[in-house]
């Protein structure tokens, strides 16, 4: 997306906006990790999120809870370009057989672009593979995320945008 219809953010609500949705996302994290879902590798991934391809690159912080084995729900806040995005996703994961850790994913999921003095609304259909290694709590993810926005009256479409996702897993 041309992120040019967006405004510089103060770096002051940058701040306090990113550590209180940290804050609300490592505790809805860590209140459901007894919640082991029967199958799956891991229940929860918190770590470092990175939005890139054609227009701006954005990074920031990165979660995902298994509610069951096939139904997973992730959330980034990532930072770029003097624009906050903060964005949602329903995903379904399968295991890929005969090989351990990893697996396909398909979801959709709205989200918001905040600058200074313009939004957007925005929706993303996302698909990837995610891997956890079984010895370590690690996972990494890689998905392909076009983005339709709505600002202003106005409709914008990238297809060229992916995602790299680097998660400690508990």
């Amino acid at each position: 997306m041309n992120f040019m219809i967006l405004h510089q953010i103060s770096d002051m609500k940058k701040h306090v906006l990113s550590a209180v949705l940290a804050l609300v996302l490592l505790a809805g994290f860590t209140e459901v990790s007894a919640q082991k879902s029967s199958g799956s590798s891991y229940t929860n991934g918190l770590g470092l999120g990175i939005d890139f391809g054609d227009g701006s690159t954005l990074v920031g912080v990165s979660g995902k809870h298994f509610f069951t084995e096939n139904n997973v729900g992730a959330a980034e806040v990532l930072f770029g370009d003097h624009v906050v995005a903060i964005q949602a996703f329903y995903q379904y994961h399968k295991e890929i057989e005969g090989a351990a850790g990893l697996r396909w994913f398909a979801g959709i999921g709205p989200g918001v672009l905040l600058g200074n003095d313009n939004s957007a609304f925005m929706i993303r259909p996302i698909g990837g593979l995610d891997y956890k290694i079984n010895a370590a709590p690690l996972s990494f993810s890689f998905d392909w995320r076009p983005l339709l926005a709505f600002a202003d009256g106005d409709s914008d479409f990238t297809a060229a945008r992916f995602g790299l996702g680097f998660r400690f897993t508990f």
